[in-house]
């Protein structure tokens, strides 16, 4: 049996053009070793599996070539590779600076690639320092990190930075094309690209995945066998959904959610999908955008399809409703029933149940819908401009009009109107409201027609106390027991039809203030005299009186009851 050798290995690049991705960094170092302009610390960094390694072997073994040796000629005894991660400690960095000074035994350099320098730790770092920024001419430090931000600023001066970028999905799929091709393997152009998706810019992941895919389906690759070998969202389901959606189908919708669910994806992952396929719809409407889908030939086709089915507006809010979603689900209790209602609200978007009040219309637009009939907006001209003789013709023709409107569609007038006293958003156009308005006029009319003839009888001030009393019965059997104490604070006095009530504070005053006018309407409807009114003020000294101290309330319980005292003395209490 052959010995394996996996993709990311067999396939790794051995000069800088073989390099993907990564054309600005590689010429700046061909250009840079041509010229002979090399720094003595060099710095690469960036995401993992995009090449910083393999570019510091390549540039190690060229710095070493004159030209004369063969192109299969190892520098293995001037190049050293140092793994931060687990030689991060003082020693380790003072038995390589004892070996700095050793000149070479082949070749014009000594190469030091230390990778994931991160890694090494404050003292090794100090260390580090003074070797770093002089080392000897024939001595090159070549640094490899993931993260650039832990390692110190004085470390970050003495080298010469090179930020290696991720691989973007069009080099990830050539780069997989290309390697498909040497092997033989017929692969679909839709597969490479969600394989190089699923990479996320790193090219070592994507020939790991594939070589994983290739050992399942073999010598023939395609997008249904990534996607269950994956176990990714395939393109097809987010269309189907959205056709869903479009189409107002919401039972349908949900049953394949659920079918999503029941293969073992997350809601999460369908959600954050779902928003990313109506970006891409988005981006499909433009014809400029559309470089920013990175998608195959076949699938883009499917996208600009359906993104002629879809308005902008209904993808905007689309992708509203889907982001929120995924932004509340981490938090969410229940989480298959926040993705269902993102759903359910994405398919009601377009429903023309939601369209049915018109604003222009005094019969819904929707009523004209059904009937075939394309209706007319009414445009209102400006009242001011008419004459009294155009408005009372016009006034005449609109009353015939409605009508024979109301006939011909058969729009029955309520019975009775009752009018509430929350006040409510109705249509000026509207004949309900009409017909209110004019009600509520004639109300206040009959009002302020009938108000002088309205009952003056005579009372005294028992009879006035009497059904002050009554009222004060009415608010306790009510449970309104805060204002019923607040009445029963003073006694009034009457004076003609008025009455006076004095309070300790402005708070009670304000209390019997908001009540007063139901106060007033039971006292003037009892004694039948509607001339009645309330005086209310306050007497600063009954406010001191009610504020009593704490030996003044225990004198007036030892009034009620003299045994307090003995208790007091028994126990020996303070006040």
């Amino acid at each position: 049996m052959e010995h394996f050798i996996v993709s990311a290995r067999k396939y790794r690049p051995q000069t800088f053009k073989d390099v993907v991705g990564q054309q600005a960094i590689t010429n700046t170092l061909l250009n840079a070793i041509e010229n002979n302009h090399l720094a003595q610390a060099l710095l690469f960094t960036g995401p993992r599996g995009v090449g910083k390694t393999t570019c510091a072997r390549i540039l190690a073994k060229m710095i070493n070539s004159d030209g004369s040796e063969s192109a299969n000629e190892d520098f293995a005894f001037n190049i050293f590779e140092l793994d931060a991660a687990s030689n991060n400690s003082v020693d380790d960095i003072r038995s390589l600076t004892d070996q700095v000074r050793i000149p070479p035994q082949v070749g014009k350099y000594k190469v030091y690639i230390i990778d994931e320098v991160h890694m090494l730790s404050q003292a090794a770092f100090n260390a580090f320092l003074k070797t770093l920024e002089e080392p000897p001419k024939h001595c090159i430090f070549i640094l490899a990190t993931t993260e650039k931000h832990k390692i110190i600023p004085t470390i970050l001066s003495r080298c010469q930075i090179f930020d290696f970028k991720r691989i973007t999905v069009k080099d990830a799929k050539d780069y997989l094309k290309y390697i498909a091709d040497e092997q033989d393997i017929i692969a679909e152009d839709d597969a490479l690209h969600i394989i190089a998706q699923k990479a996320d810019g790193a090219m070592r992941d994507a020939l790991s995945i594939f070589d994983r895919v290739v050992s399942f389906s073999g010598k023939n690759l395609t997008r249904q066998a990534v996607t269950e070998n994956l176990n990714v969202l395939d393109y097809e389901t987010y269309f189907i959904s959205t056709d869903l959606i479009l189409n107002n189908k919401i039972p349908e919708l949900l049953l394949q959610f659920n079918n999503t669910l029941s293969k073992g994806f997350d809601g999460h992952h369908y959600i954050a999908g779902l928003a990313s396929h109506f970006r891409d719809l988005l981006v499909s409407k433009t014809q400029e955008t559309i470089e920013l889908l990175e998608v195959g030939d076949q699938t883009k086709a499917k996208y600009l399809e359906q993104a002629q089915k879809a308005s902008q507006e209904f993808l905007m809010q689309g992708i509203n409703l889907a982001n929120d979603c995924d932004l509340k689900y981490k938090t969410s209790k229940n989480q298959r029933l926040l993705v269902e209602l993102c759903l359910m609200q994405l398919a009601s978007i377009t429903f023309d149940g939601e369209k049915k009040n018109s604003k222009h219309y005094i019969i819904p637009a929707s009523y004209f819908k059904k009937k075939g009939i394309t209706p007319i907006p009414v445009n209102i001209p400006n009242e001011l401009d008419k004459s009294p003789v155009t408005k009372a013709k016009e006034s005449a023709e609109a009353s015939v009009l409605v009508s024979k409107t109301v006939e011909k569609f058969q729009v029955k007038e309520p019975s009775k109107i009752i009018l509430k006293q929350e006040s409510k958003r109705t249509s000026g156009l509207s004949l309900s409201s009409i017909r209110a308005k004019k009600e509520h006029q004639i109300r206040q009319m009959d009002v302020v027609i009938n108000e002088e003839d309205l009952p003056k009888e005579a009372f005294t001030e028992q009879e006035f106390i009497v059904v002050w009393n009554k009222y004060i019965e009415k608010l306790i059997s009510d449970g309104k027991h805060n204002l019923a104490s607040i009445l029963s604070i003073d006694i009034p006095k009457v004076k003609g039809s008025v009455a006076y009530v004095e309070y300790p504070n402005a708070t009670n005053k304000v209390e019997v203030e908001r009540q007063q006018y139901e106060l007033l309407g039971f006292i003037r409807k009892a004694l039948n005299n509607f001339d009645i009114n309330l005086n209310i003020t306050i007497n600063e000294v009954m406010e001191k009186q009610y504020a009593y101290t704490t030996l003044e309330k225990f004198e007036k319980l030892k009034e009620k009851n003299p045994n307090i005292d003995i208790l007091r003395k028994t126990f020996d209490l303070d006040v």
